[in-house]
């Protein structure tokens, strides 16, 4: 940051910058997560058949399902790859914005303090949680964290659990608004930055063509089994 903001000579657009290097750094893993949700799409027709087929059959239902997630080289828990990226370097800034000289009275825009909460206005009354002053880019951050949620479909073929968690996954944007509130501003800034970047980086994934075939449940060993004989 040190270094990007020798040539940029501001903080807040130094980490930015150093927001995207990152994502650039780790886009071909999130990429391949991003491709194993658009793929969780395309099989949804399949999986609804599974679904129908063995409905009174509950265990094999599941075994039919994670054979299709198999070899159609899909993740149900993809849509989870990014927040689990952002976890060590979010805990690094955190650390790194209580004790850095250097971003004290940082401004940026609105944010007269990179290292401190935003305090747009007064609210002229304490409310619970969200304290006495409203700050923008928390709600911003939840904005882009749910969208971003929104871009993870819960697959129909799911058991009741990875239902439930998927549910809890959405109330994750809620539950980070909250707990990064009075946060300080840089902080809420890079997880922003990121989550509107995991949108652009879907969005490209969703626009290009699947080119490869789904591929049914078994089909692939029975065509091996067709070219032995």
């Amino acid at each position: 940051m040190q270094l990007l903001h020798g040539f940029v000579h501001n903080w807040g657009w130094a980490m930015i910058i150093m927001t995207i290097l990152i994502k650039l750094l780790f886009w071909p893993l999130t990429a391949k997560s991003a491709s194993s949700m658009k793929r969780m799409q395309t099989i949804q027709p399949l999986m609804k058949e599974i679904q129908a087929k063995y409905k009174d059959k509950p265990q094999k239902m599941q075994q039919e399902v994670a054979k299709l997630f198999r070899e159609n080289k899909v993740n149900p828990a993809a849509g989870c790859l990014p927040i689990l990226i952002q976890m060590p370097i979010f805990l690094g800034l955190f650390f790194m914005l209580r004790s850095a000289a250097e971003l004290r009275f940082a401004e940026f825009f609105w944010v007269s303090d990179l290292s401190q909460p935003e305090r747009m206005f007064h609210w002229g009354v304490q409310i619970p949680i969200l304290g006495e002053y409203f700050n923008l880019l928390p709600i911003l951050m939840g904005i882009t964290m749910f969208y971003q949620m929104r871009m993870t479909p819960i697959p129909p073929g799911a058991d009741d659990m990875q239902k439930m968690q998927a549910k809890m996954f959405r109330f994750l944007p809620f539950i980070f608004l909250f707990m990064l509130y009075g946060f300080s501003s840089g902080l809420v800034l890079y997880w922003t930055v990121q989550n509107i970047l995991s949108i652009v980086q879907q969005t490209i994934t969703n626009k290009r063509k699947d080119t490869e075939p789904v591929v049914l449940p078994g089909s692939s060993k029975k065509k091996n089994k067709g070219k032995r004989q």
